[in-house]
Parts: C-alpha cells; sequence; structure tokens
C-alpha cells in the first residue's frame, strides 16, 4: 500500500511539474512562424497547406471559422460512416469481416467524431484493421485537434482587441496534429511497444491454452491507436476490454504512463492560456479549481473503496479490478478518466463501489471541466468563468467584466445554452429511457444500479466522454440512435457557443481596470467559480444522483446489492 501512495505522489508531481513546460510549447506552436519549429516539421506543415490549397494566414470571423470547422466534421462523419459500411470490401481484413450494422456504424461514426469514443461493438470483432487505422484512429487526431483550436480561437478572442477574426481553423487544427500529437504519439508508440503493446497487420493467431483449450489471440495495429486514444482524451480502445487487455496495457509502467496521458494534454491546456494571454495568475486560479475539483473527486473515490464491503465482506474487493495494478491505479484511472473526455478504462466501473462509481458519473455530469478534454474542457471552464463573473457583477451592481471586456446579454445566452443543454440531453435521455420497455431490456442490473447505468451512457454521451458503466447492453437501435444524436448535439453545444462567445468579445474594446473591478486573479474568485460549478451542478443532477448511487451506498452498508 505504501507503493501505491508514492506512485500517487509521484503521478501528482510529474503532472504539476509538466503542465507548464507543455502549455508554454503549445502557446509557441500558435504563435510562432514555422521557421521557429523544427525543420522537417515546419516543412510538412507547409506541405500539408499546399496539398491542400490552405492559405493558412488568412484570417476568419467566428461564423467562417464555425462553417470550416461543421464542414470538415460533416465531411469526416460520412467517410467513417462509409467505411464501416463497405468494410467487407476493403483491405487490411485479414479474419473477413463485414460491413458494419447501419445503426452501429452511425453510433460509432458519431462517437469518434465528437471525440467521445463510445463503443458499442467488441473491436476485434467488428472492425478490420483498416477501419480501425483510417476511420477511428485518424478521427483520433482531427477531433481532438479541433477541439484545441476552437480553444485557442476562444482564446484570441478574450485578448484580442476590437477585431472581428479570431484566427484561422485550417491552420490551427494543422498545427496541431504536427506540432503536437504525431511527435508525442510517436514516442508514446514506441515506448508502449517496449512495454509489450502489439503493432502488426498479422492475421489473429490461434493457441493452445495450459488447459489444452483451443483460444484466438485478436492481432492489430494497437500501439499506434492507444497513443492518441490517451493523449487526444479519445478513450476508444482497439479491443473491446479497453486498457483492461494486456495487449493494449501489459506492464505496471504503461499502466502509469497511459494514466499519466488522460490528463497532461488537458492540464497544459490551461497554462496554454496563461502563455497566451500573459497572465499565468489567471491560469492558476482556473488551475487550481480544477484540480481541487479532481482531488476532492479522488479523495472521496479512494475512501470509498477502502472500506470494507458489508455484502461481500471483503476488503479490497477486486471484482472487477485488475490484480496486476489494484484498487489505487483503478480508482486513480476511473477518476482521470471521468474528469476529462477520455473514456478509456483499465477496470469495471460498474465494480466500483456505489459512491466511488457516483464520483465517475459526477465528475462527467459537472460538464468535463475538471480539466475535461482536449481543449473543449477548458472552453466549458470558460463558460463556468464568464458566468460567475456575471453573478458577481450582479451582486455589487456593476457591468460584468472578464480580461477587460464587458460580458453582456448576448455572451451570457450563448454561456448558457452551452452549460444547460448537456444536462437537459442528459436528463431526457435518461428519463425517456428509464419507462420504455425498449429501453429496459438492455439493462443488465435492476433497482438503482439499472438507473445508474442508463445515467451513466447518456452522461457519457452528452459529455463526449465515451466511458460506460458496464452492464447495459447499447448495441441496440434504440440506444444506437438516441445515443448517436446526443453526442453531436452535446458536441455542438460546446463547440458553437465557444467561437460565438469568441467572436462577440473579439468585437469588443477593452476597459482598463478600475477601483471597483472585480479581479479574476485572486483566491476568492477561485473560491467562487469553485461554488457556482457545484451550485449548477447540484440543481441539475442531484435529484438522479440520489436515486442512483446515493441511494445504492446507503442501501450497500444495510447489505443489500442488485
Amino acid at each position: 500500500m505504501t507503493n501505491s501512495w508514492l506512485e500517487l505522489g509521484l503521478f501528482i508531481v510529474l503532472f504539476l511539474l509538466f503542465s507548464p513546460l507543455l502549455g508554454r510549447y503549445l502557446a509557441g506552436i500558435y504563435k510562432a512562424s514555422p521557421s521557429r519549429n523544427t525543420f522537417f516539421l515546419g516543412s510538412f506543415e507547409k506541405l500539408i497547406y499546399r496539398f491542400c490549397n490552405i492559405q493558412p494566414d488568412l484570417e476568419m470571423s467566428w461564423k467562417e471559422y464555425a462553417k470550416a470547422l461543421l464542414v470538415f466534421n460533416l465531411l469526416g462523419f460520412l467517410f467513417v460512416l462509409t467505411l464501416q459500411l463497405a468494410q467487407g470490401y476493403l483491405p487490411l481484413n485479414p479474419q473477413g469481416l463485414g460491413g458494419v450494422e447501419f445503426w452501429l456504424a452511425f453510433n460509432t461514426a458519431a462517437s469518434f467524431v465528437t471525440n467521445t469514443n463510445w463503443q458499442a461493438y467488441g473491436g476485434e470483432v467488428t472492425l478490420s484493421y483498416f477501419t480501425q487505422m483510417m476511420a477511428l484512429t485518424v478521427q483520433n487526431f482531427v477531433s481532438a485537434a479541433t477541439g484545441l483550436a476552437v480553444l485557442v480561437a476562444f482564446i484570441r478572442g478574450i485578448i484580442r482587441r476590437s477585431t472581428f477574426t479570431i484566427g484561422n481553423f485550417w491552420n490551427d487544427m494543422t498545427r496541431t496534429i504536427v506540432y503536437l500529437f504525431l511527435p508525442l504519439c510517436v514516442i508514446f508508440s514506441l515506448f508502449l511497444v517496449g512495454e509489450g503493446v502489439i503493432q502488426n497487420i498479422s492475421p489473429y493467431v490461434p493457441v493452445t491454452t495450459l488447459e489444452n483449450e483451443a483460444q484466438i489471440l485478436p492481432m492489430g495495429p494497437v500501439a499506434s491507436q492507444v497513443a492518441i486514444k490517451q493523449l487526444g482524451t479519445n478513450g476508444g480502445g482497439f479491443f473491446n476490454a479497453n486498457s483492461t487487455h494486456p495487449f493494449e496495457n501489459p506492464t505496471p509502467l504503461s499502466n502509469f504512463w497511459e494514466t499519466f496521458a488522460i490528463l497532461l494534454i488537458p492540464g497544459a491546456s490551461v497554462f496554454l492560456y496563461g502563455f497566451m494571454a500573459k497572465n499565468i495568475k489567471e491560469c492558476v486560479v482556473i488551475f487550481s479549481v480544477m484540480f481541487a475539483l479532481w482531488v476532492l473527486g479522488l479523495t472521496v473515490a479512494l475512501t470509498s473503496e477502502s472500506q470494507i464491503n458489508p455484502v461481500l465482506g471483503v476488503q479490497p474487493v477486486l471484482e472487477g479490478q485488475e490484480v496486476r495494478f489494484g484498487p489505487m491505479n483503478s480508482v486513480l484511472w476511473a477518476v482521470s478518466t471521468t474528469a476529462t473526455s477520455n473514456g478509456s478504462v483499465n477496470s469495471m466501473l460498474s465494480s466500483l463501489s456505489p459512491l466511488a462509481g457516483g464520483i465517475a458519473l459526477f465528475n462527467i455530469i459537472l460538464g468535463e471541466v475538471i480539466f475535461g478534454g482536449v481543449g473543449v474542457g477548458l472552453c466549458s471552464m470558460f463558460m463556468f468563468i464568464l458566468l460567475t463573473v456575471f453573478l458577481a457583477g450582479l451582486m455589487v451592481g456593476r457591468t460584468p467584466e472578464y480580461m477587460g471586456k464587458k460580458i453582456e446579454k448576448r455572451e451570457i445566452q450563448w454561456v448558457m445554452l452551452s452549460i444547460l443543454a448537456p444536462t437537459a440531453l442528459i436528463l431526457l435521455g435518461a428519463g425517456l429511457s428509464a419507462v420504455l420497455p425498449t429501453a429496459l431490456e438492455s439493462l443488465g442490473n435492476g433497482g438503482p444500479h439499472g438507473l445508474s447505468e442508463i445515467l451513466f451512457a447518456f452522461s457519457s454521451a452528452a459529455g463526449n466522454n465515451g466511458s460506460a458503466f458496464a452492464g447495459l447492453n447499447a448495441n441496440v437501435p434504440y440506444y444506437n440512435i438516441l445515443l448517436g444524436i446526443v453526442m453531436l448535439l452535446a458536441r455542438l453545444a460546446i463547440l458553437i457557443p465557444s467561437i460565438a462567445i469568441a467572436g462577440s468579445l473579439a468585437e469588443k474594446k477593452y476597459s482598463n481596470p478600475t477601483i471597483g473591478t472585480f479581479s479574476t486573479q485572486t483566491p476568492l474568485f477561485g473560491i467562487l467559480l469553485f461554488s457556482v460549478i457545484l451550485i449548477i451542478a447540484a440543481l441539475s443532477a442531484f435529484p438522479a444522483l440520489s436515486l442512483g448511487p446515493i441511494a445504492e451506498q446507503f442501501l450497500m452498508q444495510q447489505g443489500r446489492t442488485f
């Protein structure tokens, strides 16, 4: 147990160390010219512009930026959908897998284009190597790059003055892939291969087990997908078991760095803002709030998992957990993957204690502002920052301002849409599914645990997370269609308001702070922001959580289980 606590301490120290370092590098990507980067990467960037006929220096208004983003993602959706349907006729399919059923293909396309990576399929029995590489892995790169591009546009809207432009979508996305994801993923993939993660295009291998039983070992280009699934907060595993599978996550060392990769870029994104805005104090307050929420959730989950389960009478409960990693690493991964929009797992979330599982659910319902997904996590936090500034302004009777920009009706309307839309999608979808017989047929458990399964599915879809409580058979037309629609709407509910607010703020003139200006660089603002986030979450989700994991926790203490 001592080793587990030392490992957790090392994890936190490295996270606090690497976040500002990578944040500074990220700021250089979007501010520096290609000549300041390595010759090879700069040449590759120019080649992409030339091949795609992109004018990287052509600035866009927020509407032009949004249009480019929507068109690109629509084409990506259609491409992923088509590849799945035509899979049986395409190469790199040694197992001869046929085309994917339409509604499952629709759900998967919506999932990977929105950076959700919800998996209603079993990768090794459903998708060919070609589909995994050309459809899913490619989307892992571009969906994550889309999120960071929107964040950079949002930051420009905050720091620019009296302009109608917020950057160039094609330039932002290309630089994100070329200078960030490609180098990091190459390094990480090589490390994973060294640890034993497989990377090949061989047919599946028949073997005989020690019990003299026949078994088929799935193969595939796994390491390359695992690297971007973790770094891009994607979370979609090559295999159905995700990072519990020894071919995806073979050793304690691979587990440590795969967990670390989940938080690395979301944490660095906060410091990206500080360096671009030349205001480190501002980003330290934001990072502190995110970190405090993460530590709070981790503490509650670890405390709950360390208690004796009165139903089983044992501690620790290793059911659903990898004995290679143990409870500490299982809980650390579960809290981190739901605090971001990663969604990958190294244990069964459904097997956690009700309170620990409830923390994972609560993290997503918060709006994934605890670091959140790559780029969009900080965009979501900006929504709560603007709302907090607005409420503070109302309390003191002054026009709300953030970073010298007045926050007015137009911005708050977009903010409320962004905050309330995902919550509405969660509650409406879960409420409908809790009464329809066709939806209830997919449940694996009854009582409050069954409700948690439904809540987790819709929270994961609306939060673009992708993790699941399991036990719910989501590969049926009802859930494939409804969850696919929720993923698409929820993604738009954060991307479009973020770009629109960026455009609105960029047009505003800068106002110098006065003695009456409410500072957003103080611990007081951090406490107020922390409180607003928890209050909004409590008002919107507490009744549902009370009927699910909270009720199950009390019933477990009385010896009842579901």
